[in-house]
C-alpha cells in the first residue's frame, strides 16, 4: 500500500482498521535496551543539562512519565509490545548474533550485511560504567527508577539491571 509509505506519517494517524492492515503487511522488530544503560548513554551524549549524573536523574524523575523526554521515556509506553505482536524483539548487548538471525529469516545475506559489532567489549564496558553511575545516586533515585522502569523491567528480561533489585 504505497500511501501508507510516507516518512513522516506516523501510525496514529490511521484508523484502527488501516493499522491492524499495516501491522500484519511488516515484519516488526523492537530494538530494546536496559533502561538505565539508556539512561547513562544520553547523559554520556549530552542530553542531560545537568552538571552531575544524580542531578540529571532527578530531572528524569521529576519531569514524570508523560511529559519526559523519547529518549529516557520507558519504551513499554512508547512501542506498545502488549500491543502490537512484534516479530522479533533484539536486545543490545546481542545485536551481531540476533540480527543475524533476522537477516536470514527475512532471507537476506546477514555476514555481508552486518556491521562489526564488539558486543562483548560493550557489554562490560557498560556493566562497569553502570555500576559506577548507580553508586552515585541516592537509595531513594534508586528506588524511584525502579519504579519509573517497572512495566520495562516486567515484559523484558533486562536480568542483570541494576534497577531490577
Amino acid at each position: 500500500h504505497p500511501q501508507w509509505h510516507t516518512l513522516e506519517t506516523e501510525l496514529r494517524v490511521f484508523n484502527l482498521t488501516v493499522i491492524e492492515a499495516m501491522l500484519r503487511s511488516y515484519t516488526k522488530v523492537l530494538f530494546v535496551r536496559d533502561p538505565f544503560q539508556r539512561l547513562i548513554s544520553t547523559f554520556m551524549q549530552g542530553m542531560g543539562s545537568s552538571t552531575s549524573f544524580s542531578s540529571f536523574v532527578q530531572d528524569v524523575l521529576n519531569s514524570g512519565q508523560q511529559n519526559t523526554s523519547v529518549t529516557w521515556k520507558p519504551l513499554v509506553s512508547l512501542c506498545q509490545p502488549c500491543l502490537i505482536r512484534y516479530d522479533y524483539v533484539v536486545m543490545f548487548g546481542f545485536l551481531r548474533q540476533e540480527l543475524g538471525h533476522v537477516l536470514q529469516r527475512a532471507g537476506l545475506p546477514a555476514d555481508s550485511l552486518l556491521p562489526e559489532f564488539t558486543d562483548a567489549q560493550v557489554h562490560w564496558t557498560y556493566s562497569w560504567l553502570s555500576e559506577q553511575m548507580f553508586s552515585k545516586l541516592s537509595l531513594q533515585q534508586k528506588k524511584r527508577l525502579s519504579h519509573f522502569y517497572h512495566w520495562d523491567l516486567s515484559a523484558f528480561p533486562f536480568s542483570s539491571s541494576l534497577l531490577s533489585d
